[in-house]
C-alpha cells in the first residue's frame, strides 16, 4: 500500500505542474496586453515599462512561467488588481466557505441520493422504483441559478422563513456554527445538493441491483443470514464505487458552485471568481483557478487511495 500510495502521489504531480501551466497560460491567451489590466490606459509609456519589468513581463515565457511558479511554491499569488490585497488571503476565506457550502452540499446529496438508490433498488419496477428515479432525474436536469431563485422567491420573499444572501447576519464574515448563521447555508446547500443526489440516487441503484443478483448473496441467503447482515455485505461491496462517484462530485461542487454562490451572494471561490472575471482581475482569476484545480487533483488522489483500501482488488489491477 505504502509503494502504491507513493508512485499515485508521483502520477499527481506532473498533472498539477500541467494545471498550474495552464492557469499561468490564461494571462497568455487573454485578449490585449496582459499590463493593460494593471496599468491605466493613459500611463506614460516609461511607467508601463517600469511596471512591465517589475512583474517580470519583459522576459521570456518560459522565464516567467518558473519565476511564477517560485512564487506559487512559496504560497505567494500575487495581488488583487481591485483591491490590492494579496490573493491568498483572500482565497484563504474564499476557499474556506465554498469547501464548507461543498461538504454540507455532498453529505446531504450523498445521504438523500444513498436512501433514494437503495429503496429503488429493493423495490424495483414499483411505484417508489419510478418516484426515486424521477426525483434523480429532475436533480441532474434542473439547472443551478434556476431551482436557487425559486428556493429564494418561496423561502424569503413569500414565506420569508430563510435569508435570500449572505453568509451570516449583517453581512459577517466571522462565521459559527449556530441558527443565525446555519439559516444563511440552508438554500444554497440544498440548491447545490440535487445534482449529486441525483447521480448517487442512480449509482446506488445500479451498483445494489447488480450486487443483490450475484451468487454471493443468494449463498447468503441460503445459509439464514439476515437481511441486515446481507445488507452489510452489500454495502461494504457497493462502497468503492458509490466513493469514487461522491468523491468526484465533491471537486464539481467545489469548481461549479459560481453560479449558485452568485445567485446567494454566498463569499465563496465561486463568488469570487465571477467578481474577477467581471473586474478583469487577472491575478485573483489565476489564482482561484489554480487553487481549484489542484483541489480536484488533490481530492481525486485522496478518494483512490480510499478506494484502494477498501478494494484491494483495485491496487493489483
Amino acid at each position: 500500500m505504502f509503494l502504491y500510495l507513493i508512485r499515485r502521489i508521483l502520477y499527481a504531480v506532473p498533472i498539477a505542474l500541467a494545471v498550474g501551466l495552464v492557469c499561468f497560460m490564461l494571462v497568455q491567451i487573454a485578449p490585449g496586453d496582459p499590463i493593460n489590466a494593471i496599468v491605466p490606459a493613459d500611463a506614460p509609456a516609461e511607467v508601463v515599462e517600469q511596471v512591465r519589468r517589475d512583474y517580470g513581463l519583459d522576459k521570456p515565457l518560459p522565464v516567467q512561467f518558473a519565476l511564477w511558479l517560485g512564487r506559487v511554491v512559496q504560497g505567494d499569488l500575487g495581488r488583487s488588481l481591485a483591491t490590492g490585497r494579496p490573493v491568498t488571503a483572500d482565497l484563504r476565506s474564499a476557499v474556506g466557505n465554498t469547501l464548507m457550502l461543498a461538504l454540507v452540499a455532498a453529505f446531504i446529496g450523498f445521504f438523500m441520493g444513498s436512501i433514494l438508490g437503495t429503496v429503488a433498488a429493493v423495490f424495483r419496477g414499483t411505484v417508489l422504483d419510478k418516484l426515486a428515479v424521477g426525483l434523480a432525474a429532475a436533480g441532474v436536469s434542473i439547472p443551478h441559478y434556476w431551482l436557487g431563485m425559486v428556493l429564494v422567491v418561496l423561502f424569503s420573499v413569500t414565506l420569508n422563513w430563510l435569508p435570500a444572501m449572505g453568509a451570516g447576519p449583517g453581512g459577517s464574515g466571522d462565521w459559527r456554527w449556530d441558527w443565525a448563521h446555519v439559516q444563511f447555508l440552508v438554500l444554497p446547500a440544498l440548491t447545490l445538493s440535487v445534482i449529486p443526489m441525483g447521480i448517487v440516487t442512480r449509482t446506488v441503484r445500479g451498483v445494489v441491483m447488480e450486487l443483490l443478483a450475484q451468487d454471493f448473496v443468494t449463498t447468503l441467503r441460503g445459509k439464514g443470514l439476515r437481511r441486515g447482515g446481507i445488507a452489510l455485505h452489500v454495502v461494504k461491496n457497493a462502497a468503492p464505487s458509490v466513493l469514487a462517484v461522491m468523491g468526484l462530485q465533491l471537486g464539481y461542487l467545489m469548481g461549479g458552485s459560481i453560479l449558485v454562490e452568485t445567485v446567494f451572494s454566498w463569499p465563496g471561490t465561486g463568488f469570487l471568481l465571477n467578481s474577477a472575471i467581471f473586474q478583469r482581475d487577472l491575478p485573483v482569476l489565476q489564482g482561484t483557478i489554480l487553487v481549484l484545480a489542484i483541489f480536484f487533483v488533490v481530492l481525486n488522489l485522496a478518494v483512490d487511495l480510499v478506494q484502494t483500501a477498501l478494494d484491494p482488488r483495485i491496487r493489483r489491477a
